[in-house]
């Protein structure tokens, strides 16, 4: 019989850019590795920097004068949103300034008083993490994320449906409310939301279990460079599970998820060069994943043996992809 890979959901609860706690595979997760920034990284809103010469500034990393030209633009208008939250962030990440939480929060916060849903974002995550000068204020986080929500903003979206999971202190989780936050997330963009209601789909929490619509957030999730979501997408892709079997595309994915250093896409890609299948076998290339995913704490007796009778001149090939990887 075909070996199939186990459904391992990748372990890690993710809210407003810090893993919280590692969870049992079984467990419902959200994506602790997302590859990228989404509903984490407050960024000051995209504009057309002919448009904007203080925002223009700022992209080309010349950030005292986007600092002045956007003081500027708030002594010449007291409601210039874009500006302030553009100040918020230099101070938040200590940019031509000294860092400085305390003051970014009280540009964010008249921003966000104003209107503007990247100045509330970057408010609540603030306020949901704490920082020198600004107290952890869960609730007042959330209501900043409802805001920002309110006006669109896929990353509140998500983090709202983290902080359901969560649920209150001593409180249960809200799957349902959860589910119907990061459906919402995925359809406003963002990829971390298609990865979390991917998997809730996938085992039936707070929506329906539906394993072919749950492949397809997956899938869009994995597309956009979620690592957690390429994990599971080629599992469910090799084993054929709501989605049509494909050995050869799983590997490539795995391939993708293990050169960023996910030790589970470079244990399954290990098996996969030993037996051969979606790959040429290739025991130096499974030794190579088997030797990170075994460094990152993954052991596995099956390869160790597979792997353990090497040649000479396999060995020097071996590290010398070792050396060669590990530059990436």
């Amino acid at each position: 019989m075909p070996k199939r890979f186990a459904l391992a959901f990748v372990a890690g609860l993710f809210a407003a850019g810090a893993v919280r706690a590692q969870t049992p595979p079984t467990s419902v997760v959200l994506p602790a590795d997302a590859g990228g920034a989404p509903a984490s990284a407050a960024k000051p809103p995209a504009q057309d920097p002919q448009a904007d010469f203080a925002f223009g500034a700022y992209q080309r990393g010349l950030f005292v004068t986007a600092l002045r030209e956007a003081i500027k633009r708030v002594d010449a208008n007291s409601r210039d949103t874009a500006a302030m939250t553009l100040i918020g962030e230099i101070y938040r990440d200590g940019i031509a300034v000294k860092l400085d939480d305390a003051e970014a929060s009280h540009w964010y916060r008249l921003a966000s008083n104003l209107g503007d849903r990247q100045a509330a974002f970057a408010l609540g995550l603030l306020l949901l993490n704490g920082a020198r000068g600004v107290e952890k204020d869960r609730v007042g986080a959330a209501a900043q994320f409802e805001k920002a929500a309110a006006l669109g903003h896929a990353g509140a979206l998500y983090n709202l449906g983290v902080m359901a999971i969560e649920g209150e202190a001593g409180g249960q989780s809200d799957f349902d409310k959860a589910a119907a936050l990061f459906r919402r997330a995925a359809e406003a963009g963002d990829d971390n939301g298609a990865y979390s209601y991917g998997v809730l789909l996938r085992q039936g929490r707070g929506a329906p279990l539906d394993i072919a619509e749950a492949a397809h957030w997956l899938k869009r999730a994995a597309d956009g460079g979620i690592i957690a979501g390429q994990v599971e997408y080629a599992i469910m892709l090799f084993n054929g599970v709501g989605v049509e079997k494909n050995e050869e595309g799983a590997a490539k994915i795995f391939l993708k998820a293990a050169a960023k250093n996910n030790p589970i896409a470079q244990n399954r890609l290990a098996h996969l060069y030993v037996s051969g299948r979606g790959v040429a076998k290739d025991l130096v290339q499974a030794a190579l994943w088997h030797r990170f995913a075994k460094a990152a704490g993954i052991d596995d007796a099956e390869l160790d043996a597979a792997t353990a009778e090497l040649s000479e001149a396999e060995r020097a090939k071996l590290n010398e992809a070792v050396h060669r990887q590990a530059a990436f």
